[in-house]
């Protein structure tokens, strides 16, 4: 009676050491092939500077052509915001014909017109001023008035606090933007950039890793040795998991030293949604290459199933709030959506547990169903 627990300690000892093999295999094999090492640590990287500095919502410099037919100095007064501003670049003009042309060539994107009588019109009460915007692009074309509206609104906010107004008639109001005071979309991007970092590193390194490795061979001889393949999941997970938490600090380092963008909630739980999510992201790399043995095919699937959805679908780029009820019953079932939600709140608004519990715990699903489905589907069996 007494060997049982003997066998069961010595079988134990011998997976653990077949374990380890297979992790140690692993490592050397990804060590030696710098395809790996470019993917998992030289992508974050460029990614994370092309994205940080190339992608931005913020428009800056836009040429504004002004057109000023009232000389007064009033009028140069309520323009000179314009000319201080960091988002347009203004551009004088003697007529508003000129400023049409420019309009027309596409050399401007907007018109500032104050009319000859301006001057008279705003000691009446009654003045108004002309913003002509081109609308090609939609989007543009709203941001150029939301801050063309700023700096007049700065300009009355002066003119009340010097009583050249009415007291009676001046409103004020005080703005405050929450969680993003600098007003900079890259903070806001940031945090996506490292879910799409985590989901190349995590499924399309895994797919390809193990697609290769059936085109290869190399699986079919571990299937004749009495290792698991539980053990070769395991074995395979390790190593990439490594290296997409090196991945996770070139990026946190990036965020912090070159975008400088703020980390108001606990670096604790970044790292825990960000080990959840490479769990996941890693589960579907392994699922896909359980289903496709070949590296081409591998890649488009990972891209379709993982990289699109995180860049498309996770609130990343869009506000998921503006889509259309089915894209955004779509979004709600993509482990990227969470992840993006998760550090977008603890980056910028701080631990709010109530959204952090709940998107840990979808993510902690997500990591155990696809992690239970991989292992299915890993057979150590040829077709």
């Amino acid at each position: 009676m007494s060997a049982a627990p003997d066998v069961a300690i010595a079988n134990a000892a011998t997976q653990w050491q077949r374990l380890r093999a297979l992790i140690r295999k692993e490592a050397r094999q990804l060590l030696r092939d710098q395809s790996n090492i470019l993917v998992g640590i030289a992508l974050p990287v460029i990614l994370i500077l092309i994205f940080g500095y190339g992608l931005s919502f913020d428009v800056k410099n836009m040429p504004l052509a002004v057109v000023l037919e009232d000389a007064s100095p009033t009028a140069h007064d309520v323009v000179s915001g314009f000319y201080l501003s960091p988002y347009f670049t203004p551009i004088p003009l003697a007529s508003l014909h000129d400023a049409e042309q420019l309009m027309l060539a596409r050399k401007v994107d907007g018109i500032l017109y104050l009319r000859a009588d301006f001057s008279r019109q705003l000691a009446a009460g009654n003045a108004s001023i002309q913003l002509l915007v081109n609308g090609v692009d939609a989007n543009r074309g709203r941001i150029m008035q939301g801050y063309a509206r700023g700096a007049l609104a700065q300009w009355t906010a002066k003119r009340a606090s010097t009583g050249a107004t009415n007291p009676a008639g001046a409103v004020t109001i005080e703005q405050r933007l929450w969680f993003n005071e600098a007003n900079n979309s890259t903070h806001f991007l940031v945090p996506g950039l490292i879910v799409l970092i985590m989901t190349l590193i995590g499924a399309l390194l895994t797919a390809l890793v193990m697609a290769r490795e059936w085109e290869r061979g190399t699986l079919e001889a571990l299937f004749v040795t009495p290792v698991r393949a539980t053990e070769i999941l395991i074995g395979k997970i390790v190593p990439y998991f490594g290296l997409g938490l090196i991945g996770l600090t070139l990026c946190m380092l990036a965020a912090k030293l070159l975008f400088v963008v703020p980390v108001r909630g606990s670096l604790l739980l970044i790292l825990l949604a960000s080990m959840l999510y490479l769990l996941v992201s890693l589960a579907i790399g392994l699922l896909i290459s359980a289903a496709v043995k070949n590296q081409f095919l591998a890649s488009q699937i990972a891209l379709i199933t993982g990289f699109l959805p995180a860049l498309m679908l996770s609130g990343f780029i869009f506000d998921l709030r503006s889509l259309p009820m089915v894209v955004r019953g779509i979004s709600r079932v993509l482990p990227a959506t969470y992840y993006v939600e998760l550090l977008q709140t603890l980056f910028l608004a701080g631990n709010v547990w109530q959204l952090i519990v709940r998107d840990c715990a979808v993510l902690a699903f997500f990591a155990v169903v696809l992690l239970a489905l991989a292992r299915i589907n890993t057979r150590k069996e040829l077709d």
